[in-house]
């Protein structure tokens, strides 16, 4: 049973997931620690920041270390992976060869135009979701976010390098 409420939690977010990992943070939060309550807050946190660090989509990845996680085998990992990509290929392979005829379409336009901002939206509601207690303990990692921040804004700093500055000052501080 449990196999099958991934699968379906996990297709249901790949198929309303617009804008790609980031977006679907929201939505996978929403389902695995609020519905489900397969994971804490903290869980939740802790698959974000080894998915973002981990090459690949940060959505593919969240669902991997996940199906892994409810489930305690790799089966759970192969459920939950597939059933995220599923909608999208799915999607993909319906409209690949329509959109070239329907691309400059105005009705087309216009729901790509209104998706837009519910994907700037999304994301935001993502980055919203992880500034908590849990991610900022205490001023040194109010800190720790500001510098990186500014960094990430203002200058062209890799983000790995970024990753393991802030790994180092974690050190040093805590």
């Amino acid at each position: 049973m449990i196999y099958f409420q991934l699968f379906w939690t996990y297709f249901k977010i790949g198929l309303f997931g617009f804008g790609g990992g980031y977006a679907m943070l929201s939505l996978i939060q929403h389902e695995v620690v609020e519905n489900h309550h397969w994971l804490t807050d903290s869980e939740f946190t802790d698959i974000v920041a080894i998915s973002q660090m981990t090459p690949g989509p940060i959505g593919i990845n969240s669902a991997t270390y996940i199906g892994y996680t409810v489930t305690d085998s790799v089966f759970g990992s192969i459920v939950a992976t597939f059933a995220v990509c599923l909608p999208s290929f799915l999607i993909v392979w319906m409209i690949a060869g329509s959109y070239q005829k329907f691309r400059s379409n105005t009705c087309v336009n216009s729901a790509f135009n209104g998706l837009r901002p519910v994907v700037v939206g999304l994301i935001a509601s993502a980055a919203l979701l992880l500034m908590n207690s849990e991610n900022f303990i205490d001023y040194k990692s109010f800190i720790i976010f500001g510098i990186a921040f500014l960094l990430t804004m203002f200058t062209k700093m890799h983000p790995i390098l970024l990753i393991v500055l802030a790994g180092i000052s974690g050190l040093f501080l805590y």
